[in-house]
């Protein structure tokens, strides 16, 4: 009920922020405006892998040849994390590449200016032209924060030597009929074919909040008690619980799946592009390592459906900041950036799934002529994405619960999975809502005026 409620709420405030996207809308004041001698300077900065840091410099040299009164510069970073430093610094980019995960800080601390009217005034129509899952997530207080640039769902690679549909069939084995979908049942049988081969395993997930998401989500809980400002995870809640179990049932069993020791000697991407491993889960920035493989025979499918088509996303998005050098020139760039042509050529690397549809649609995405030669399941997947709170704090949750998930993959005896999930959420609860600090008031007792609000700074979903 919790998922249909947010979808119900999500499809509204996309109505809200396309229907003010395909209103008139008053063009931006007028900015500073430079000459040819003397161009507007601003700065773009992105991340990425070198593939795409090169795509993205020829992005910026083709703006500048065409707008000799503009000048951009580009600077790649290593990380996300990297973008937001350098948008507290006293010298923030013009432009620059956001992970979804921080929108929510980026808009609280106001280091980002909405796109909506901007690109509104430059006749750029949404519709079908974008991803709706894509533009759901970079709309923010019912404005689209920043445009959406690439959308990446996790979907299972799975290895077509070890993992053969037509074999499994001949021994009545549950298999999917398509690429589209399949059942957890199908990928459990899936991973059980895989480790019956001689010196392989059938399936790695990580166990991490982030690997068991999907399966939460598809089995018809929720990771969070509040889709903005969360308290606590709800794995002890019964629809978290009951999906946990039918997944510990693969991932504890070791004949499936490698153990730490395993996995300390050789991890499991490794393991995979060895032929070691039947599955993993992974994003699209995974297909261009696995194709430094040349015997590595490799295909995707979408995450298992255990009751719902659900998975998680990784989102990017152009945005420009609080006070560019030119407010018109930094939209211009932008509009620039994510034309078809432009997006084409970043995608031509491999790491990314676009958020234009044409681009996506097209084989500068599809690249029919190399492996995985399913890849239009990255498309049909963004449609099933569910973005879990965007916490600042994500980092530091995972790190406090990393032994007690741990704990649920790979004890030798999990006696009590309602016992070991409430004693998760409490820890949560610790790192959601530590306590407020308190002051002294002069006569020695607490003042409770003086408390902070014990709720940490978060966002709605990625």
């Amino acid at each position: 009920m919790k998922t249909r409620a947010l979808m119900a709420a999500g499809a509204l405030l996309l109505a809200t922020v396309l229907a003010g996207c395909s209103a008139d809308s008053d063009n931006p004041p007028p900015d500073r405006q430079g000459t040819a001698k003397k161009p507007v300077k601003l700065t773009f900065m992105a991340y990425g892998a070198a593939e795409e840091v090169e795509a993205l410099k020829g992005t910026v040299a083709q703006f500048n040849q065409d707008n000799p009164k503009v000048k951009v510069s580009f600077t790649a970073v290593d990380s996300e994390q990297a973008v937001v430093k350098a948008l507290r610094s006293e010298t923030p980019p013009d432009i620059y590449l956001l992970s979804r995960q921080d929108l929510g800080t980026v808009v609280s601390e106001k280091l980002n200016q909405p796109l909506d009217e901007l690109l509104a005034a430059r006749d750029i129509a949404f519709g079908d032209d974008y991803k709706r899952d894509a533009l759901m997530a970079f709309s923010e207080e019912g404005r689209l924060q920043c445009m959406p640039y690439a959308v990446s769902p996790m979907v299972i690679y799975f290895n077509t030597n070890l993992i053969d549909w037509n074999a499994m069939r001949e021994a009545d084995l549950p298999t999917p009929r398509s690429h589209a979908f399949w059942t957890f049942d199908q990928f459990a049988a899936a991973a059980e074919f895989a480790a019956s081969r001689p010196g392989a395993k059938g399936v790695h997930i990580d166990p991490t909040l982030e690997g068991i998401a999907p399966f939460i989500y598809s089995g018809g809980g929720e990771l969070f008690d509040d889709p903005k400002q969360p308290t606590s995870l709800t794995l002890s809640e019964e629809k978290d619980r009951e999906a946990l179990a039918e997944v510990l049932d693969v991932l504890r069993n070791n004949q499936l799946t490698p153990t730490p020791k395993q996995l300390e000697k050789s991890d499991a991407l490794e393991r995979f592009t060895t032929g070691k491993l039947g599955m993993i889960a992974g994003y699209r920035n995974l297909v261009p390592e696995l194709r430094k493989t040349p015997s590595l025979q490799f295909d995707v499918m979408p995450m298992p459906a255990i009751d719902n088509e659900r998975t998680i996303g990784d989102v990017k998005g152009l945005c420009i900041s609080a006070t560019p050098g030119s407010t018109s020139a930094a939209a211009d760039f932008v509009v620039h950036a994510m034309a078809p042509e432009a997006v084409a050529e970043v995608a031509k690397a491999g790491y990314l799934v676009p958020a234009s549809n044409e681009v996506a649609e097209s084989d500068a995405f599809l690249q029919r002529d190399q492996l995985p030669a399913h890849a239009e399941v990255f498309n049909r997947s963004v449609r099933d994405i569910v973005t879990p709170p965007a916490l600042e704090i994500w980092s530091l949750l995972e790190e406090a619960l990393a032994p007690h998930l741990h704990q649920l993959f790979y004890a030798r005896v999990l006696e009590d999975l309602q016992a070991a999930t409430e004693e998760i959420d409490e820890i949560s609860r610790t790192v959601l809502t530590p306590p407020a600090e308190e002051t002294e008031s002069p006569s020695g007792t607490a003042d409770p005026s003086s408390s902070s609000d014990p709720t940490p700074t978060s966002s709605s979903s990625p």
